[in-house]
């Protein structure tokens, strides 16, 4: 498709000029040689874009066989594993796949460490050795919203200092997720925390992978400060390669949702613009978190307009997902016109967490979706019809 055609909507549209923008960001810091930055798959399974990922990074991290089976297929054979809870059935095939392994609790590092260390002693010579990991809770708490809080009081990932006598036999590494979209200060403060707690344990083992939530591609991340952090975490412990598995910072502002309005309705004073999109279904963190996204034809929120200007000449609406769903809506913004049918809406920054988050649900048309190459083209990287919702149930 030609730079000057429009796909129809509803449909996703992934910038590479903004996701190479990214990638060089990340890879200014793994060239510091502090830190191996890895990508989870949990923010961004679209693989069609791989191609480019892969030009700066192939590491990745799995936790589930298909995030797995999908980066050896895709991205690179590089691949560290966690799950809350493997299984007898799954474990060897995680085995076959990963280089690393981490374990959510003791009794579950003691169960399948037997299989690795079988495994490594068969594969010593070829270096097939798969490392293994526990993963800890520093009971540090920066993420205000509780739904992505690792540390919460009660919290089943990790295992606290409290409960943690000694490593188990052949333990390689400690694995800690703190954080969610946070800065390199907050990182500082976790690492405190897990230095007073887990101290002893880090001169013994041979890697410490810090987690995801690291968002060193938005605007104002201090990458200064991170790569000051880690060089002096470093220097502290020499004998640990310090790992970083982000999710968000790969695919961060580098994709949006275009939308149409397709009615607009009044009740009790509220206006609201019905898009061809569901909030429900195609953008499900901004009921969960909840937030609201930004939109290009918007005006900015009234914090964030210049000054003098009066808020009060414009038009504020509601925005109503087309499934049946009562909660499927979000608001409010102001725009300079009064919205009617056909207007195109961009809900902006809709690639991280969203595409590998869509449901089906009341069959209702998902979005394509399309990369904006770095020439201006637009290539089609996929489409959903019927099918696509029936064969969910074949």
């Amino acid at each position: 498709m030609k730079e000057n055609q429009t796909p129809s909507t509803p449909y996703y549209i992934v910038d590479e000029r903004r996701l190479r923008r990214n990638m060089k960001k990340l890879r200014d810091v793994q060239d510091t040689g502090l830190v191996k930055i890895i990508m989870a798959f949990k923010a961004n399974a679209l693989w069609k874009t791989f191609h480019i990922i892969k030009e700066y990074f192939s590491s990745s991290t799995a936790s589930s066989l298909n995030e797995m089976q999908l980066s050896l297929d895709y991205l690179g054979n590089d691949v560290h594993a966690y799950c809350p809870v493997y299984t007898d059935e799954t474990f060897p095939k995680f085995l076959e796949g990963c280089s690393h392994i981490t374990f959510n609790s003791v009794a579950q590092f003691n169960k399948y460490y037997p299989q690795i260390k079988a495994y490594n002693e068969l594969h010593k010579d070829d270096g097939k050795a798969v490392s293994a990991g526990l993963r800890v809770n520093p009971q540090c708490s920066v993420i205000e919203t509780d739904i992505y809080n690792p540390c919460i009081p009660g919290s089943r990932f990790g295992v606290n200092a409290s409960d943690l006598k000694e490593l188990p036999e052949g333990c390689e590494g400690i694995h800690f997720h703190a954080l969610c979209e946070s800065s390199s200060y907050d990182l500082e403060k976790v690492l405190q925390a897990l230095e007073e707690q887990f101290g002893d344990y880090l001169k013994k083992v041979k890697w410490l992978n810090m987690g995801g939530g690291h968002l060193i591609t938005r605007k104002d991340y201090d990458t200064s400060h991170l790569k000051k952090l880690l060089k002096d975490f470093k220097s502290k412990y020499p004998n640990l390669e310090l790992i970083m598995e982000p999710g968000s910072a790969f695919t961060w502002q580098t994709g949006d949702l275009v939308t149409s309005v397709l009615d607009v309705v009044e009740n009790s004073g509220v206006k609201t613009a019905i898009i061809d999109a569901s909030f429900a279904c195609h953008m499900p963190d901004c009921l969960e978190m909840p937030y609201k996204p930004a939109i290009a034809e918007a005006l900015p929120d009234e914090e964030e307009r210049p000054e003098g200007e009066n808020p009060n000449e414009s038009f504020k609406y509601r925005l109503g997902g087309n499934s049946c769903l009562s909660g499927d809506f979000v608001g409010d913004w102001n725009f300079t016109n009064e919205l009617k049918a056909g207007d195109k809406l961009t809900l902006m920054d809709m690639n991280h967490y969203t595409t590998v988050k869509t449901t089906m649900f009341n069959g209702i048309q998902h979005p394509s979706i399309w990369l904006r190459k770095e020439n201006g083209e637009l290539e089609l990287l996929r489409s959903f019809d019927y099918d696509d919702y029936r064969t969910r149930m074949d």
